[in-house]
């Protein structure tokens, strides 16, 4: 007798209350204030949010100030304070199903995805920055005019705040809090409101691994309340934010005041630009992840697809025909490949752009509305755009959902123009086996990232970060150490 393949994981995690986590502890809002989380695959409310704002803040920024120049987490050696970070990837990493669980839930991504990418590259980020903060060093030199020696000494730029956001909720926060937490410095952190439970469910994680009281804090809440707080504060040296353009100039307005430091990853809206001479199949495969992965909210995905005219129209058609076997639905079932968008206003976005894009005289290839049978949750059919030109508002401004366009090219010149036109610049794709042109595409495209015949390859030791309105500065390696340290010069006499 066959043996029935079990395709729906059991849920082995459940849903959460989340509260503030403010000097070792977790906390309610002062006001007892609350909003609810809501689970986006069923619309249904399955836990409520402590809704911080100023007084929140302020608390959490005195605990983390006092940690700061009174606990023990600035006078640990290097090596003690890599031990803990280490530990806490050690921690996240046994715990993995129970994060990416915890993370289907909060976000409607699939669970694949979770489980390959949210969870074990948040114990990544841990693992590395604390190796790499034993062999990070600085720069001497001995100055034989004057007879000195002069050389640098970096030293942690106290409080950080970290405003994080909803596609990648606990790997892109764990991405900028474990090199602040290996520079020296304390943090306060405001996750998005979408999104809260794994953020939370870290504060327990570090608290486990030893990580003293007052060093990470979490104020739950929303822009205009908790957000515009950490920006305003005068005790935060920096702050290290991922998320939209719109909320990226609020918070330059309002730290300009006080002198911040600023990290910024904001939007894209990246050229995937194929060449005649690849092997189709091979461009198609990844062309399929770097469209839908996590419902195309990822901000590195190409979502603007430029394809030499000799195989438009060959590309087209494989690429719609492997488009039409993605599965939609539970994501927690292992036959679906994609989950549901992460909220009703960011659904209510992407919805209102398969509109503009059928007045604007766009071809739905596949997709372009709800998949039949789901009448409930925030699900949209993976959707190939065809019949638009650089001038479409879908081609130009930034969508984050399962969307993108196809649009024919003739020649090189041609299509680094066509790439360049955006304020945007975060990342493309090249696909050649033209190794010169490659390199001459990749440097001619006003990004900050190019991805060679590959996509989502990541090696943090690199710079990551964007250009023109997608972002100011870079994350990764010495790039991070950088933004979380100051540089001093030190001239001795000898």
């Amino acid at each position: 007798m066959a043996v029935q393949t079990q395709t729906v994981v059991e849920k082995t995690v459940k849903p959460f209350n989340c509260l503030h986590y403010i000097d070792g502890k977790f906390v309610e809002s002062l006001n007892k204030k609350t909003f609810n989380n809501v689970n986006p695959v069923t619309e249904e409310i399955y836990g409520t949010v402590a809704e911080g704002g100023t007084e929140e803040i302020n608390l959490a920024v005195q605990a983390a100030k006092r940690a700061f120049e009174e606990g023990p987490w600035g006078k640990m050696s290097t090596k003690e304070r890599s031990k803990i970070i280490r530990k806490v990837g050690d921690i996240l990493e046994a715990r993995q199903e129970e994060i990416a669980q915890l993370e289907s839930l909060d976000t409607g991504k699939h669970l694949k995805f979770s489980r390959h990418v949210d969870a074990p590259r948040a114990a990544a980020n841990f693992h590395f920055f604390a190796d790499y903060m034993m062999s990070v060093g600085t720069e001497s030199f001995k100055d034989d005019t004057h007879n000195a020696i002069n050389y640098g000494h970096r030293r942690p730029i106290g409080v950080v705040g970290l405003i994080q956001p909803w596609n990648l909720p606990l790997f892109l926060l764990t991405w900028k809090l474990a090199p602040a937490l290996a520079a020296g410095c304390t943090v306060v952190i405001k996750p998005s409101e979408l999104t809260p439970m794994t953020a939370t469910k870290l504060m327990e994680i570090l608290k486990e691994a030893g990580v003293p009281d007052g060093v990470v804090n979490l104020v739950h809440g929303f822009g205009p309340g908790a957000g515009s707080a950490i920006n305003k504060h005068p005790d935060i040296a920096g702050i290290g934010f991922i998320g939209q353009v719109s909320t990226g100039a609020r918070i330059m307005a309002e730290a300009a005041p006080t002198l911040k430091k600023l990290s910024m990853e904001l939007g894209g809206k990246n050229p995937n630009i194929i060449f005649a001479d690849v092997n189709i199949d091979e461009v198609v495969e990844t062309t399929i992840r770097s469209s839908f992965t996590n419902q195309g909210e990822v901000c590195v995905c190409g979502s603007r697809i430029y394809v030499e005219r000799p195989i438009y129209e060959k590309f087209v058609e494989k690429f719609a025909a492997k488009t039409r076997e993605l599965k939609v639905g539970d994501p927690f079932d292992m036959d679906n490949d994609q989950g549901a968008l992460v909220a009703k206003v960011h659904y209510d976005k992407v919805m209102s752009y398969l509109k503009i894009a059928e007045e604007e005289g766009g071809t739905f290839v596949t997709g372009g509305k709800r998949p039949e049978g789901l009448d409930k949750g925030y699900f949209i059919e993976p959707t190939i755009i065809t019949g638009l030109d650089d001038s479409s508002r879908c081609v130009r401004e930034e969508i984050f959902g399962p969307v993108v366009t196809v649009i024919p090219f003739d020649t090189e010149e041609e299509v680094i123009a066509a790439a360049n036109d955006t304020r945007m610049g975060l990342s493309n794709t090249i696909w050649t086996n033209d190794i010169r042109r490659a390199h001459r595409v990749a440097q001619s495209i006003q990004s900050g990232l190019s991805y060679i015949n590959c996509w989502f390859v990541r090696d943090l030791r690199t710079p990551f970060g964007g250009t023109k309105d997608s972002g100011l500065g870079r994350v990764g390696g010495v790039h991070s150490w950088e933004f979380y340290t100051e540089l001093t010069n030190i001239c001795v006499k000898l």
